[in-house]
């Protein structure tokens, strides 16, 4: 992980103004799931990062965090810039980190393998941040659960193989299971493991 120039630039123009406005659209989110936020906050990542993969890393992340990128944000400057904004370490292992940022293109992708917290501790578990080519134009995919007024429709396009399956065997293991954040560019959907995920019916 090298320093360069691109692992100093494109940070928020105005750090605490942005991160809470952007916290406040990513906790409304997790507790509204399937509901499309936009990330409004001047912001310029290095690529393959998405603007709003960008935005989650430097307002949850910190010094206390560890983050695991995939393959191909681990060969970019990605793990630089989010150490050098916000001191968080990165890691290896995917057991260990508490946030996981993926990019667009991702085609497998195993739940399991990444922190599930405990009974006791649900919270000690990894939250996906998942890029994709659209939020839009896909499949469509029925959600239900706490947050939800009966059903709400989504339709991400490019969503890795087997993730219904996955989704379910994650969902019922709740309390404990890994949360998901779709992004797109500068938009995002929150998919708590508190929710349900299914095709829907033609």
């Amino acid at each position: 992980m090298s320093m360069n120039h691109a692992s100093l630039l494109g940070g928020f123009a105005d750090p605490v103004f942005d991160t809470q406005a952007v916290f406040r659209a990513v906790m409304d989110a997790m507790a509204r799931p399937g509901l499309l936020q936009t990330m409004d906050r001047p912001l310029a990542p290095p690529a393959p990062f998405g603007e709003a993969q960008g935005a989650i890393a430097l307002t949850l992340c910190d010094h206390d965090v560890g983050v695991w990128l995939s393959t191909g944000l681990a060969k970019s400057p990605v793990g630089a810039w989010i150490g050098f904004h916000t001191g968080a370490r990165l890691v290896e292992e995917k057991s260990a980190c508490q946030f996981a940022f993926l990019e667009a293109g991702t085609t497998r992708l195993t739940f399991n393998a990444f922190a599930l917290g405990s009974q006791d501790y649900p919270d000690r578990s990894t939250t996906l941040v998942l890029e994709l080519p659209s939020l839009t134009g896909g499949p469509e995919l029925v959600l239900r659960g706490p947050g939800i007024k009966e059903q709400v429709v989504i339709a991400p396009c490019g969503l890795p193989e087997s993730f219904l399956l996955q989704w379910q065997e994650n969902h019922q293991q709740f309390p404990r299971g890994i949360d998901l954040i779709l992004t797109s560019g500068r938009d995002l959907i929150g998919l708590p493991r508190s929710c349900t995920i299914s095709l829907k019916e033609s």
